[in-house]
């Protein structure tokens, strides 16, 4: 059935806003999509700017941590340098001192090494020598100048050494004394010495008492020693090697109070 002609121009306007009312209706959706984007983009852009000013503020306070602990460094470093300065000028100071102390002292060695060279001058190189050695001065006097063989009483011509000896270390305030025993490898054993230590060890004893008993000598700075046979100087293989380890060595030391002193400041 065909429309009537009246009609028609009511059908076109109709048909007109059905149009445009879809196509309004679809740039609406499409408006509301991008709007929804945006939003979304936006909301995005803000949460990443709220986590890049996070992440600025952070880094602003590790700055000014790390510019803090630097400043800390230096002047620590400053401190350190000069408390340094200060302790290599006293090390210099103390260095210095030890040094003088030590030359003082090996001056004062030398000097006693000549006295008591001087003073037992008068006995053969054969029964005593006079040398210094790590720092001490040593008399080393023979077994034929001081006992007879397995004896511990010294002799005559022994005492008279002991006495020139005890001249010298009468007249020194700073100086240890050691006497120090010793025998050969050939084993002794008597009613009154066991084996060769307790041999070396009354011999120790028997000069020890004339230097302070009968010449004198301080006997707080003295002190024996039996060593027997376990420090030779020669090889006990022959006479002669046995004599020179049958021997009684006094040691002459420096007091060492001041060294000791200067090294533990």
């Amino acid at each position: 059935m065909k429309p009537k002609p009246y009609l028609l121009p009511f059908i076109v306007i109709l048909f007109s806003i059905l149009v445009v009312s879809c196509v309004s209706k679809k740039k609406y959706r499409t408006s509301q999509d991008l709007i929804s984007r945006l939003k979304s983009d936006s909301l995005n852009c803000y949460g990443s700017l709220e986590e890049c000013s996070s992440r600025v503020k952070i880094l602003e306070s590790d700055k000014a941590a790390l510019e803090n602990a630097n400043e800390s460094v230096q002047n620590e470093l400053m401190s350190v340098s000069s408390k340094s300065k200060l302790t290599i000028a006293e090390q210099a100071k103390r260095l210095k001192s030890l040094q003088d102390l030590i030359e003082n002292q090996r001056e004062v060695m030398n000097k006693l090494k000549r006295t008591v060279a001087d003073a037992l001058v008068s006995f053969d190189a054969s029964e005593l020598s006079v040398y210094i050695k790590d720092g001490s001065v040593y008399v080393s006097l023979e077994e034929k100048l001081l006992f007879k063989s397995g004896s511990a009483a010294v002799d005559p011509k022994g005492k008279e050494a002991l006495k020139k000896l005890s001249q010298v270390l009468n007249s020194t305030s700073d100086i240890n004394v050691m006497i120090e025993g010793h025998t050969d490898s050939i084993p002794i054993k008597t009613t009154k010495f066991e084996d060769n230590w307790s041999l070396s060890a009354a011999r120790s004893l028997s000069i020890i008492r004339i230097l302070t008993k009968e010449y004198g000598f301080d006997p707080t700075r003295i002190t024996a020693a039996g060593k027997g046979e376990f420090h030779p100087i020669a090889s006990n293989s022959t006479v002669e090697s046995r004599a020179a380890n049958r021997r009684t060595e006094i040691i002459l030391s420096p007091n060492l109070a001041e060294l000791y002193k200067l090294l533990n400041q």
